[in-house]
């Protein structure tokens, strides 16, 4: 029996190889001497302008092989670089008489330690950013060459401390079985680049190193977690089947690389992509998605001492929407506030953010930014028909009364300064509270479109903090409070004659893909890997089917009892 160690399931599959253990390079520089200020900026400049090139050229090499989330990754370390802040810090540095790599050591390092404190997980995830940017500028600065992975034998499984975007530049894919590192989760962007991948992954098994000696065999599950060393003669076929069965699995979902979704009666149904930003698409157009659903527009306020111009914002949505050409593109304004932070706008600490100013509500107070937005929005719809805009968070009609009110004064500014403006931008909606979801008659009067986000809604629906692992077993889609709001939300919309969409992560689970076609949801909105599964899903159900399904659930009272049958269903 081989010996098995546990850590996240990062990235599915099953991988069969030989271990290549990487270790990163000794970036000791306590011998470097101080050569004076000048001569310290001097070495400083070349070794940022060599970084800022070699990453320019990274995105280029990952965006081809790999598509947007990569080349984002990329993106946000030479914006970190280039950040007035971090530049102003490591000046300082060498002003105090620190050599530059000290200099790079001191400020990233406090750079480090204050994103790894924040509590919002999608910044705490640039903690690992900028430690990748110091270990790369130090070895520039040391005249060390970055890890080269270029030239791997067959069947290699690699074993690291931890992926990196650098690493994976010019990557040789084919020879790669599966990757194993002792840091990373699943959500962080280590995972991310193995999905992108397309490589089964175990992240999180800490001293990986240490227990895994270099050339050791090994079987590694990326849907479970697990890791096999020396497996022995039947766990090795046991392994071999298992991959086999998942390379047919992924090699069917091609079948489904197609313009259009339907179910197995032939109802057609929309499946789009959500987007975290621009170079999202690329992926998305791959997958064929028959547009995007939801376009999140944080991206741009993220790790940057001020917020974003107009211009900037404006050229940001129709790179979106250059790479999903006469698609649909929904673009979410600001939402910012709850598990989401933005330096730039000095967001003061709240007790409870998500319960707080957030969202829409932010926005409308702080109309200066709001309206920028809202500008650059009405410039690239002008010029991109496909642009929808949506606004989060919102409660009432009063709000979305508001936010509109805001929006016709920008058409004027703009038209006043002869800027071509759409003559009709659809505005539509989040619905993601108990309050909006229970007047969406209301609402539904006076929205182009809804857009249901289930992450939200389920949290405040059951009074569950979806970040706080205490009560994470209870925050569940399955709840019959959930179900029932769902159902209710897309009969407001169909009375009403607006197309609803859902892009929370409830529409990638299988589970409910039966009961939200029976509830009469015509267009699902999905990250771009489930694109195709999804596709897979919805051309096997009849309509018959699935509200045959969704009747037998709901006479379920219990969320345990209606997860369990519906698991029961995705079995059959």
């Amino acid at each position: 029996m081989g010996i098995e160690l546990r850590g996240t399931a990062a990235s599915p599959g099953i991988g069969l190889g030989t271990a290549r253990t990487v270790r990163m390079p000794d970036l000791d520089f306590s011998a470097v001497p101080f050569r004076g200020e000048t001569a310290e900026q001097t070495r400083l400049e070349e070794a940022v302008r060599l970084f800022l090139l070699r990453t320019e050229d990274m995105a280029q090499a990952l965006g081809e092989e790999l598509g947007g989330e990569a080349v984002g990754i990329l993106t946000a370390q030479r914006m970190m670089l280039e950040d007035p802040a971090l530049r102003d810090a490591l000046r300082r540095a060498i002003q105090e008489g620190a050599c530059a790599e000290a200099a790079v050591d001191r400020a990233c390092g406090l750079f480090r330690d204050r994103f790894a404190g924040l509590e919002d997980p999608y910044l705490r995830q640039r903690a690992a950013d900028i430690e990748d940017l110091r270990r790369r500028m130090l070895a520039l600065l040391l005249g060390q060459e970055e890890t080269d992975l270029t030239a791997l034998p067959p069947d290699t499984v690699l074993v690291l401390h931890e992926l990196t975007p650098s690493m994976t530049a010019g990557l040789d894919r084919d020879h790669i079985a599966a990757l194993v590192a002792e840091t990373g989760g699943a959500a962080g962007h280590a995972a991310i680049l193995a999905r992108a991948l397309e490589v089964p992954a175990v992240l999180g098994i800490p001293g990986a190193l240490d227990h895994i000696p270099d050339g050791t065999p090994l079987a590694v599950d990326g849907g479970s977690g697990t890791v096999l060393l020396d497996p022995d003669g039947r766990q090795q076929a046991d392994f071999q089947a298992r991959r086999e069965h998942w390379m047919a699995d992924r090699a069917g979902l091609e079948a489904y690389r197609r313009e259009e979704s339907h179910t197995a009666d032939g109802r057609p149904i929309a499946v789009l992509a959500n987007l975290s930003r621009p170079a999202d698409a690329e992926a998305a157009a791959r997958a064929c998605a028959q547009g995007a659903g939801l376009f999140r527009t944080e991206f741009l306020f993220l790790d940057r001492a001020v917020p974003p111009a107009e211009e900037e914002q404006y050229r940001a949505f129709c790179q979106a929407a250059d790479q999903l050409p006469g698609r649909k593109l929904v673009l979410r304004t600001l939402d910012i506030g709850g598990d989401k932070s933005a330096s730039c706008l000095g967001l003061e600490p709240e007790a409870d953010s998500f319960l707080g100013h957030r969202g829409i509500r932010w926005c409308l107070d702080h109309p200066d930014v709001f309206r920028t937005q809202l500008r650059a929005v009405l410039r690239a719809a002008a010029e991109r028909p496909g642009l929808r805009l949506m606004f989060p968070l919102v409660d009432g009609l009063e709000e979305l009364r508001a936010a509109k009110d805001l929006l016709a004064e920008c058409r004027t500014e703009l038209e006043t300064e002869g800027i071509p403006v759409p003559r009709d931008l659809p505005v539509g909606i989040m619905v993601e509270t108990p309050a909006a979801a229970l007047t969406a008659d209301q609402l539904a009067r006076e929205a182009d479109f809804f857009s249901i986000g289930t992450n939200d809604l389920i949290q405040y629906t059951l009074a569950v903090d979806r970040g706080n692992a205490r009560v994470a077993k209870l925050y569940t889609p399955c709840h019959p409070a959930v179900l029932r709001l769902l159902r209710d939300i897309l009969s407001a919309g169909r009375a009403a004659g607006i197309p609803v969409c859902l892009c929370g992560e409830a529409a990638a689970d299988p589970r409910l893909t039966p009961l939200l076609l029976a509830f009469g949801l015509e267009e699902f909105s999905v990250s771009p890997p489930s694109i195709l599964p999804l596709r897979r899903r919805l051309a096997v159900w009849t309509m018959e089917e699935a509200r045959q399904v969704a009747r037998e659930a709901l006479e379920r009272s219990a969320a345990q009892e209606i997860a369990a049958y519906l698991e029961r269903v995705l079995r059959a």
